[in-house]
């Protein structure tokens, strides 16, 4: 039996508030292939607990992430393109885990976010950081490209501001990166990141976790729909989002299942007798 700590540790509340925390302190919590495969495993069971409200990821000692660990970067150097396709494409998959979650997902940011650290931060929905904490896509200084973290990059601060950072490199902190939308609020220390975790899973635990997933989705869902070929719209133009018949009939028929669900009959019936829902007794 292996001695060495799990890179990633799991904990659960009672209350059902989940937190992972990223736990190679040594190597500032950088990306190998153990630490993705165990971050994808618990992203996995989360996805299934139906008990967890909220989803919080940290770091261990003084970073949140480092990004790509320096001795797994040495081992890709000397294997295959098809090797370091697979891979890219297991960093991929935990991202999209993460970013499916059903669950609110929460970033707490202290000393830096580097690369995939920082591409984790934008897979979640909301994201706290440090004022000084340190963010940068660093990859094309190492003749690299920030590829499977740009979708949640892009869609977090949008493309003419991730075009910008990519192709500079340029290094920016915590308040930055909460003026371009990378993170919702900052804090003035690491200890500061408590009371917003407590603040966030507050408002996890007033929220019916059904329609939160569903709220997600429908994000999704529009954000999906941008890029959908309209006949009117021509290809050459930039993806917008085009609100037509299609649209609208779908999020008609969303909220109106909301409406009819166990929850949505719940919430209005708490909200009538002035008190609150069965999610949130």
């Amino acid at each position: 039996m292996s001695l060495e700590p799990e890179p990633v540790e799991l904990d659960v509340s009672s209350e059902g508030i989940a937190v992972l925390t990223l736990n190679r302190p040594a190597k500032r919590n950088a990306f190998d292939e153990l630490m993705i495969e165990n971050l994808s495993e618990h992203f996995a069971t989360l996805k299934g607990a139906d008990h967890v409200r909220a989803v919080f990821i940290r770091g261990a000692g003084e970073t949140f992430c480092a990004g790509a660990d320096i001795d797994w970067m040495k081992r890709g150097g000397e294997r295959t393109e098809a090797d370091n396709e697979a891979d890219a494409l297991a960093l991929a998959h935990m991202l999209k885990h993460l970013h499916d979650l059903p669950q609110l997902t929460v970033a707490l940011v202290h000393g830096a976010a580097m690369g995939g650290g920082a591409g984790l931060v934008a897979a979640c929905d909301v994201a706290v950081a440090v004022k000084d904490a340190k963010f940068s896509f660093s990859e094309v200084r190492l003749g690299l490209t920030p590829a499977t973290i740009s979708p949640y990059v892009v869609e977090a601060i949008g493309a003419r501001m991730a075009r910008a950072l990519f192709a500079t490199a340029e290094s920016f902190d915590g308040a930055y990166a909460e003026k371009i939308g990378l993170v919702q609020y900052t804090v003035e220390d690491e200890a500061g990141l408590t009371p917003l975790m407590e603040y966030l899973s507050d408002l996890a635990m007033g929220a019916a976790p059904g329609a939160v997933a569903d709220s997600k989705a429908l994000v999704r869902f529009l954000v999906d729909d941008a890029t959908r070929p309209r006949t009117l719209v021509p290809q050459s133009v930039v993806p917008h989002h085009v609100i037509d018949e299609h649209v609208m009939k779908e999020t008609a028929r969303r909220i109106a299942k909301r409406r009819a669900s166990s929850e949505g009959r719940e919430g209005l019936k708490a909200f009538l007798e002035k008190r609150k829902p069965e999610w949130n007794s």
